[in-house]
């Protein structure tokens, strides 16, 4: 396998992190940009670590990852991102009381250390088949996790920047689209 089909490859596996970022950015709008910039790390991170892990694992857990892999993803984005839809549905009810939105706001509009966790471990997961998969080529698995990571990383700090203007143009909306985006991305990774 050459390096450009590993770049392709790593365009490719982060896909849904690009996507989670883009979600994340504008549902999260209140964030402190340095508090954003976390995702490019944490995605980035989980990338070359998955496919590290999935080559040294080997074909102890394959079968059962891939074959639950869309199960995990589609419950662990969907349950963040129907809490995200929630909340921001909740925010435009008008006989909210404001101890019941100040409670939610707090707890569903804030990009926590475990949601950044589930949400790098679900778009991490194909990583992991790879990984898997290059034991059967002759590949520098240091060399293409690397590289994954790094893709990953730079494509979702170009996602922080066009959440950002999705954010300014979606206004009060933007937390409910985030939600249905990631429930998408789920629901993709389920079908997939």
């Amino acid at each position: 396998m050459g390096l450009l089909e590993i770049l392709m490859l790593g365009v490719a596996l982060a896909t849904d992190a690009f996507s989670v970022t883009i979600s994340n950015t504008f549902a999260f709008d209140d964030h402190k940009f340095s508090r954003l910039v976390r995702m490019p790390l944490f995605f980035g991170f989980f990338q070359f670590g998955m496919s590290l892990a999935g080559y040294f694992v080997g074909g102890i857990a394959v079968n059962l990852i891939e074959k639950y892999a869309g199960i995990v993803s589609l419950v662990i984005l969907g349950f963040i991102g129907s809490n995200m839809l929630y909340s921001g549905y909740k925010a435009f009810r008008e006989d909210a009381s404001e101890e019941e939105e100040e409670e939610g706001q707090q707890d569903a509009t804030t990009l926590s250390f475990g949601k950044l966790v589930f949400q790098a471990i679900a778009t991490a997961i194909d990583a992991f088949a790879v990984g898997v998969s290059f034991r059967a080529h002759s590949v520098d698995i240091l060399v293409a996790s690397a590289l994954f990571g790094i893709i990953t990383a730079i494509l979702c700090t170009i996602a922080l920047f066009i959440g950002k203007k999705l954010g300014s143009l979606l206004g009060d909306r933007a937390e409910m689209v985030g939600g249905v985006v990631l429930i998408l991305i789920g629901l993709k990774a389920f079908f997939g």
